[in-house]
């Protein structure tokens, strides 16, 4: 019975999260293509959801401020949701205010516009979709022993390069083919498991997340650079690649600290006396052997609830907020007049006028491509392109996700990450561009 949970477990979560489905421009994978269903079919038929979800996760929480029912305070995960900090209500209260002014086209024109508020609640559906079809999968990747069989066999290699666990070869797998923000809740729910320190999941968080094949070739077609993509996603991998290697090694990410949430459950050491493949089949297998369905199925209804009441208003007030911020004010060009310097000693040109381009990436990672000149020289459009895909880290969904997941990193301390990896990556990106594409 054990074997049969591993092996169908295993064949089933990888294939949902792995298999690559379809082709060119359609390219996704079955969790991609229920996740799409299922924002067609509540858009479709229960429209008002996402306004229902918002209120409700604000207006419960300012209410808890003051009043806590005795049905939310006995259940320990329920109450999470309610009592939070003034920032994070606050942050509620701003996301609610943006759908009122998104459904009802009610107030200021430059929040509920389609570029603005609108695309952070059309953002904010796929997510709703994304968390049921998520949420109730996973467990089959991460609880029937896959990830125990992985992790063993890898470890040789991943752990001096990256000083994780072996294990973390499956999130970045996962981002590859699915979603980077599927990448990181799966590294969220295995820290909250116990199965990685908090340095390790911090770590793997803000390095391999990488995005998906799927959304380099939106961002490719958008800058026009689809004829480069085979170089583009090459360079991607192996620039974010040397950035993992670079960036675990100093601070912030170093000085995580290394403390577990729980008692730690990895076991990749090897025993003396065994081999590397045996001791990856008995610890698959003793993870296997503990995996229920009834317990997945109320993990993922937590996880799930979790996305919709903690992480959409988020994702719908900083997105909005830092949208507002790029396309309002000068405050980006401001900010990024010292990357103008520094691209422009590089030799890279044009580097005033880019600048802003390699700083607003840290509200979301699609803005870079959509203020950047389509008419620009090939090489510089090829240049964004790569640059805004290995930074990573956005705050409209991955950022968020590192925040909520109490992994040791704050805003400030993912922006000096985000910040180190653009400075790092900029003269290795050029010197691919100067090379490659002239």
């Amino acid at each position: 019975m054990t074997w049969i949970k591993f092996v169908a477990g295993a064949l089933f979560g990888m294939g949902m999260f792995l298999f690559p489905v379809g082709g060119g421009e359609g390219f996704s994978t079955p969790v991609g293509v229920l996740t799409e269903w299922l924002e067609k079919l509540i858009t479709a038929n229960v429209p008002w959801f996402l306004y229902l979800l918002v209120a409700l996760s604000a207006l419960g929480a300012l209410v808890s401020r003051f009043y806590l029912p005795d049905f939310i305070a006995k259940r320990s995960w329920l109450a999470g949701l309610f009592t939070i900090s003034w920032p994070y209500l606050l942050t509620r209260l701003v996301a609610l205010f943006v759908i009122i002014c998104v459904g009802a086209e009610v107030g200021p024109e430059c929040v509920r516009s389609a570029d603005v508020g609108g695309s952070m609640v059309g953002l904010s559906q796929t997510l709703v979709a994304l968390a049921f079809s998520l949420s109730f999968v996973l467990p089959f990747l991460t609880d029937t022993g896959i990830m125990e069989f992985t992790g063993v066999l890898l470890k040789p290699l991943i752990r001096p390069l990256f000083h994780v666990p072996g294990r973390a070869s499956v999130d970045l797998i996962a981002s590859w083919l699915a979603s980077s923000n599927t990448a990181v809740l799966i590294t969220a729910g295995q820290y909250n498991s116990g199965y990685y320190s908090r340095r390790e999941a911090a770590t793997i968080m803000t390095n391999f997340s990488l995005v998906s094949i799927p959304f380099c070739m939106v961002v490719a077609g958008t800058l026009h650079v689809s004829n480069l993509f085979p170089l583009l996603y090459l360079t991607v991998t192996a620039v974010g690649l040397l950035l993992a290697v670079l960036c675990v090694r100093i601070a912030p990410l170093a000085t995580v600290a290394e403390d577990y949430r729980g008692e730690p459950q990895l076991k990749e050491e090897v025993p003396q006396g065994a081999s590397l493949f045996s001791w990856a089949v008995a610890a698959a297998l003793e993870r296997a052997e503990k995996f229920r369905l009834s317990l997945a199925i109320k993990v993922g209804l937590e996880m799930a609830v979790g996305i919709l009441f903690d992480l959409i208003p988020i994702v719908i007030a900083w997105g909005t907020i830092g949208t507002l911020l790029v396309n309002e004010t000068p405050v980006f060009q401001w900010i990024a007049y010292p990357m103008g310097l520094y691209m422009w000693a590089i030799g890279i040109p044009d580097a005033f006028t880019l600048a802003p381009a390699t700083l607003v990436g840290f509200i979301d990672m699609f803005i870079p491509a959509l203020i950047t000149n389509a008419e620009a020289p090939e090489n510089i459009r090829f240049f964004i392109s790569a640059l805004s895909l290995v930074q990573i880290i956005y705050l409209t969904e991955v950022g968020s996700i590192i925040v909520k997941s109490d992994v040791g990193l704050d805003v400030k301390r993912l922006f000096v990450v985000f910040l180190e990896r653009t400075l790092v990556a900029i003269p290795l990106l050029w010197m691919v561009t100067k090379f490659f594409v002239g």
